[in-house]
């Protein structure tokens, strides 16, 4: 089979492959972003640099030159978080050791060293009232309080593509994974990036890609560069910012990402 050679103006999957690969947002269209990123990595793995793939390009992109092994997280993080990051380290080139230490210090600490699957609602009417105040006013929060599916219905509806309040979507379509995935048209264009409904199985993101739904989270929001910056205590600050909207957490972040690293 032939190799057509992907340049500006190529639209078709290779070009997504190319874009997953480089921790780009894929849209399978190469232009002037895809084109320095391309640079940008020949230049790096010291080939010609065109700023076009071609195949000796292809094949040297799909090798797995990994610096790190899997293996040594063992006993330090789930067997099964281990098995799903095996099966998405290529899709969304999760190729050194930088990005898998940050990934994984992330993703244990949002979910509490890997238990939490789904978003905890089981709030407190005191507690409505500081997370959630101004959905609250008055005294809500007291026919709302130890209700989940009341109180995503309420906070979630109306946004995110979920419908108001009456239609529950916003409990059907609360946050899952071990980087929360919340809102229906992020689990709608999860389901396209996967190709498998968690829409009308919206579940399958706790139980069956809790992982690959926080890896999707960090392809979708261009996490894997900033993870490249560097193993300081800065830099996990900077993905922290990204992943948390704030600093929440930090010094635990900071101590998880040093193990890994460390081991990796």
């Amino acid at each position: 089979m032939s190799f057509e050679i992907l340049k500006v103006g190529s639209k078709n999957d290779n070009v997504k492959i190319l874009q997953r690969k480089l921790g780009l947002n894929v849209d399978g269209d190469f232009g002037p972003k895809t084109e320095a990123s391309v640079k940008a990595w020949q230049t790096k793995n010291g080939l010609n640099v065109t700023g076009e793939i071609n195949l000796n390009d292809w094949e040297k992109l799909n090798e797995n030159n990994f610096d790190f092994n899997l293996d040594n997280l063992v006993s330090y993080i789930p067997n099964s978080v281990i098995s799903e990051l095996k099966t998405i380290i290529e899709k969304f080139n999760i190729t050194n050791k930088l990005r898998v230490a940050h990934f994984l210090a992330q993703c244990s600490h949002e979910s509490g060293n890997f238990k939490a699957v789904s978003e905890n609602l089981l709030y407190s009417k005191d507690g409505l009232k500081k997370v959630f105040g101004k959905y609250f006013p008055g005294n809500l929060s007291e026919s709302y309080a130890r209700n989940p599916e009341k109180i995503a219905s309420r906070v979630y509806g109306n946004r995110m593509g979920n419908g108001d309040e009456s239609t529950k979507e916003g409990y059907k379509f609360r946050g899952r994974g071990y980087i929360q995935l919340t809102g229906k048209n992020n689990y709608k264009n999860f389901s396209d990036f996967i190709n498998e409904d968690c829409v009308s199985n919206p579940d399958l993101v706790a139980s069956k890609y809790p992982l690959t739904s926080a890896a999707f989270f960090f392809n979708k929001n261009n996490l894997w560069s900033t993870c490249d910056l560097g193993h300081s205590d800065d830099v996990v600050k900077k993905v922290t910012k990204r992943v948390n909207g704030g600093t929440n957490g930090l010094s635990d972040r900071i101590k998880k990402f040093k193990i890994y690293y460390s081991i990796l």
